[in-house]
């Protein structure tokens, strides 16, 4: 078995392509430098990232890749599935290798599972575009906290820099421990020093700004009264409101 490891980045995967077509060696499994040596290994590689390289290979994929296939590449790199960056590496390769395009032989294993994970990471990203409930801090700086199962977290941003475009906001993702802060200029990624106080969902009421109590309160009030408790189908409601956003929601509380 042969085994490159690399720094777990997706320039480094595109580094360790890069590498293999070089040396002409291709690996049987991806792992993170300073990751255990499986046993039965026969060469071992370390990748040291390299831009220019990564984007030479880039480029190649961009001439022979629609960009709904291309980004279905960051979908499946931004899944965080186990062995996805295994499956990125056979797809691209049967990519570069192929003379016509591989992107809807549903034949291939490979292809169907990019397609598969693609589509799990993109129903969590619309999830975020519609669960997302922001909270008014004191600074009049308005908080979300998420936790999706995928890091699907980057690809909703350019819907609420375009949504929310007048005001300033946060949104972090406590499983992951990291967010972005919009000025009304642009978005940088942050990491709080100590995020254990969010796990809940909800900004401590010292931090809130004094009329949004009163707004959280209205609207659970306008939820409670447009509620018809006859018609209430808990089952459907989860089905279109998974539970594990409920946490997050001001009518759900």
């Amino acid at each position: 078995m042969i085994v490159f490891f690399y720094d777990k980045t997706f320039e480094g995967l595109l580094t360790a392509i890069f590498d293999a077509y070089s040396r002409k060696i291709f690996p049987d499994h991806l792992l993170e430098v300073g990751d255990v040596v499986p046993m039965f290994t026969e060469e071992e590689y370390t990748v040291v990232t390299q831009q220019d390289r990564a984007d030479r290979v880039w480029s190649a994929l961009e001439k022979k890749m629609t960009k709904g296939a291309l980004n279905m590449l960051s979908y499946v790199w931004l899944s965080e599935e186990e062995e996805s960056d295994d499956l990125l590496f056979r797809y691209i390769k049967k990519v570069i290798d192929s003379k016509i395009s591989i992107e809807t032989d549903f034949s291939d294993d490979d292809v169907l599972q990019m397609h598969k994970i693609a589509r799990k990471v993109s129903h969590e990203e619309l999830y975020l575009k519609q669960f997302v409930r922001f909270q008014k801090a004191a600074d009049d700086i308005f908080f979300a906290t998420v936790s999706p199962r995928h890091n699907a977290l980057p690809l909703a941003l350019s819907h609420f820099r375009d949504r929310f475009s007048d005001q300033k906001w946060v949104i972090y993702d406590v499983k992951r421990k990291y967010g972005y802060y919009y000025d009304l200029t642009t978005t940088q990624e942050i990491i709080l020093e100590s995020d254990d106080h969010l796990l809940s969902g909800k900004l401590d009421e010292k931090l809130m700004a004094e009329d949004e109590k009163l707004f959280q309160e209205l609207w659970k009030g306008y939820f409670k009264s447009m509620t018809i408790k006859e018609r209430m189908n808990l089952k459907l409601q989860r089905q279109h409101m998974p539970k594990r956003f409920w946490k997050y929601l001001t009518e759900k509380q």
